[in-house]
């Protein structure tokens, strides 16, 4: 059994997180390792709620977390989460959120939003945001769009960082 190993970015890691989006979603430039390029040169990026997992000396998985916000509360917006395909199914994107969430906390967030397969992130205690009083970004991600609160009653429209809204 391979260790894996959870820790925050560095900046040697780029070229093999833009490796993980672009294997983990199946497309040669996806969008997600654009994206997270773009979230590293915004000011809502930040670099501690960057993680990677690396098994075998390689990183095999990635997440972000940017600042985002539910009306005037600040709050996390997730996204990109990527395993390389030999890697899914194994646990490695469990390891990552569960570090991310427990970052987030330590940081004593108040509200963390995605969007998602609800299947998935229940697992973690996402729920449908619009039943915490709080609206996708999109309301065509009605369903797919969940949050975690993990403090006060946050209510509004949740704003992801800027670069999400460039992603095509």
């Amino acid at each position: 059994m391979t260790v894996l190993r959870v820790r925050p970015e560095g900046p040697a890691d780029a070229d093999a997180i833009r490796a993980v989006h672009r294997a983990a979603f199946g497309s040669g430039e996806a969008a997600e390792a654009a994206l997270v390029d773009a979230l590293r040169a915004d000011v809502s990026w930040l670099p501690d709620l960057s993680l990677v997992a690396v098994g075998d000396g390689e990183v095999v998985g990635h997440v972000v977390a940017t600042r985002a916000g539910v009306g005037d509360v600040p709050a996390l917006g997730v996204g990109p989460l990527g395993v390389v395909p030999a890697r899914q199914g194994r646990g490695v994107g469990s390891a990552l959120m569960y570090a991310l969430l427990g970052a987030a906390q330590a940081r004593d967030e108040t509200v963390v939003g995605l969007l998602g397969e609800p299947s998935y992130y229940r697992r973690f205690g996402f729920v449908e945001a619009t039943g915490v009083g709080i609206a996708a970004p999109d309301p065509a991600w009605e369903r797919h769009f969940q949050v975690l609160v993990l403090a006060g009653r946050p209510t509004g429209t949740f704003r992801y960082a800027a670069p999400f809204d460039e992603v095509g």
